[in-house]
């Protein structure tokens, strides 16, 4: 078990850590200024999903193979950056119209929501990241390794969800002052694209 301000001390890391900006925070900055509210709270809960799967990969020493592996590192972050290229190219070609907030159904909110589990398990620096960060803050003389590893990944969780989701309230609601107008929705658009653009070259450009 944790101790307090073992616990205590991480989850302010954690705080700030999220609060640098990076693509997660970016990419939940953008939906929720084009979709509204809750599509940016969609988002993180999918971003936050992925953390999950970062967590478990970690705790089992699977994140060890993309630290040590060039293949697969390389792969993991192509495929990350072509989804990123196919998100920019949505957003390039999306009308005004199907960005205003009260035109985001159900089915966009889980579409939402899987983008944000795909973009986070897709970015092996997310992995690596854990597999360096989260076991300075485990001590074996406190028992299981792996039980610890996973209840720092639920604090970096909670913490994570508290900083996106303040972005993707701010951010919707500029958004919906933002979308009132056609013109601006469409410029929106278009910084949204670029912003993908500029993640997926990042990502490719990235080393281990």
């Amino acid at each position: 078990m944790l101790p307090l301000d073992t616990a205590a001390t991480f989850f302010l890391a954690a705080i700030l850590l999220a609060l640098a900006p990076g693509p997660d925070n970016i990419f939940v900055l953008t939906q929720a200024a084009l979709r509204g509210k809750i599509a940016g709270l969609a988002v993180t809960l999918g971003l936050c999903t992925g953390l999950i799967v970062h967590t478990t990969a970690v705790a089992v020493g699977v994140a060890a193979i993309f630290r040590t592996s060039a293949v697969a590192f390389t792969v993991l972050k192509s495929l990350g950056a072509c989804y990123l290229l196919y998100l920019a190219w949505k957003a390039f070609r999306a009308a005004a119209t199907s960005i205003h907030p009260a035109k985001t159904s159900e089915i966009s909110r889980a579409r939402l929501y899987r983008r944000g589990i795909i973009m986070n398990i897709t970015n092996p620096k997310v992995s690596i990241f854990f597999l360096a960060f989260l076991p300075q803050f485990a001590d074996p003389a406190r028992g299981p390794l792996t039980v610890q590893i996973i209840q720092l990944g639920g604090i970096f969780i909670v913490a994570t969800i508290l900083v996106f989701g303040g972005i993707a309230l701010l951010a919707g609601a500029i958004g919906e002052w933002l979308n009132r107008s056609a013109r601006i929705q469409q410029i929106m658009n278009r910084v949204a694209g670029g912003i993908f653009v500029g993640l997926a070259l990042k990502l490719l450009t990235t080393q281990r």
